[in-house]
């Protein structure tokens, strides 16, 4: 393909969230797996303060794995969204043809993107509005969940006003799941703010870590089991992966931050997992009932405990995971024989699909 008619890739990464840096590392590994022949990269940085800077890919490239001395640049042209339209050749350099989001909890994969990307009449990479704002609340991505006959823990809701309002009663009622339990933020990822608790001592530190993120705390019942994830991919017939498994060595217990991205030690990656046929199977098909039940597309990572008994349950989805060297989702797709560079290529080819859809219905009026 000549390279004057590249589709033009804005990849949109950096956020206002806590998973910041996270999400710079991710835009990286998705910039360098982008087909040179299909497709240019134009990276756009979203800074702390939520200014959209246009960032030197080759900097961005040459940055470090560490998420902490990564950074985006603060020089650069400013960016903004308009519909997408015919352009005049001076327009031409500053268009974008598909947006792929490497952006992690709140502002990013929430929806709240993917509504601008919508007004602007942009195709985007991922789930549409509603299955990112439902795949980053476990609150209510476990209640559709559980609606659906998908098998979840036990979890216990609380917003930060009731807990100021009544805290012993509160204590109480999370105390029905007995210990250790886990606190955690609503709405963000990547196990920030994330606190597993072993007696009521630690429990009103541990919310108080997890409402610093968020005015709305999920505890939930600690599993004893392994930690299994599997991938999807596709729009109207997606596909799964085979399942991979996350061996936890950090001294944390589990797959806390530190464990995913500060210490080159702390976990060990399992694909694929070590399962039989049946449980293959299982995991797959799971997968795909909770992407349907969750109203995604594109991808997503589903993620699971196995029990000793055999039984799975869905932990959570995230509807637009990792792209990190650590990352299973890529990972995981490698192993099915679909290497990095073919990933990246589909998505933006689902993205455009789905895009192409929703521009035929009749209550969608096209910009002009």
């Amino acid at each position: 393909m000549n390279a004057a008619i590249r589709m033009k890739v804005g990849v949109l990464f950096g956020g206002r969230s806590a998973e910041h840096e996270v999400s710079i590392l991710s835009a990286r590994n998705v910039i360098a797996a982008l087909d040179p022949q299909r497709f240019q990269p134009v990276a756009i940085g979203i800074t702390r303060n939520g200014r959209w800077i246009q960032q030197s890919t080759q900097r961005l490239l040459r940055a470090s794995g560490d998420p902490r001395f990564v950074q985006l640049s603060a020089e650069g042209p400013e960016v903004s969204l308009l519909p997408s339209r015919r352009l005049d050749a001076n327009e031409a350099d500053r268009h974008v043809d598909v947006i792929f989001p490497v952006l992690h909890g709140p502002q990013g994969e929430d929806g709240t993107v993917q509504g601008l990307l919508e007004l602007a009449d942009v195709p985007y990479v991922g789930a549409g509005v509603l299955g990112s704002a439902v795949g980053m609340d476990k609150d209510v991505m476990k209640r559709l969940l559980r609606d659906a006959g998908i098998p979840v823990a036990r979890f216990v809701v609380v917003r930060r006003h009731e807990y100021r309002r009544d805290p012993l009663a509160t204590l109480a009622d999370i105390e029905r799941l007995g210990y250790p339990l886990f606190v955690k933020p609503a709405n963000l990822g990547s196990s920030v703010g994330v606190t597993r608790v072993l007696s009521r001592a630690q429990l009103p530190a541990a919310l108080q870590s997890a409402f610093d993120y968020d005015l709305k705390v999920i505890v939930e019942e600690s599993i004893s089991g392994r930690e299994i994830e599997c991938s999807v991919l596709g729009n109207d017939a997606p596909v799964a992966s085979v399942p991979g498994e996350i061996v936890v060595t950090h001294p944390d217990g589990f797959y806390s931050y530190d464990a995913k991205y500060l210490d080159d030690h702390g976990t060990r990656l399992q694909v694929p997992a070590a399962l039989d046929e049946a449980s293959v199977r299982q995991v797959q098909q799971l997968s795909l009932a909770t992407f349907r039940a969750l109203e995604c597309s594109g991808l997503a990572r589903v993620d699971f405990f196995l029990q000793s008994d055999g039984q799975l349950l869905v932990n959570e989805i995230n509807t637009l995971p990792g792209f990190t060297a650590m990352s299973m989702y890529p990972k995981l797709w490698a192993a099915s024989g679909v290497p990095p560079r073919e990933l990246i290529s589909r998505l933006i080819d689902l993205a455009i699909e789905r895009h192409a859809q929703r521009r035929s219905q009749r209550s969608v009026c096209s910009v002009r």
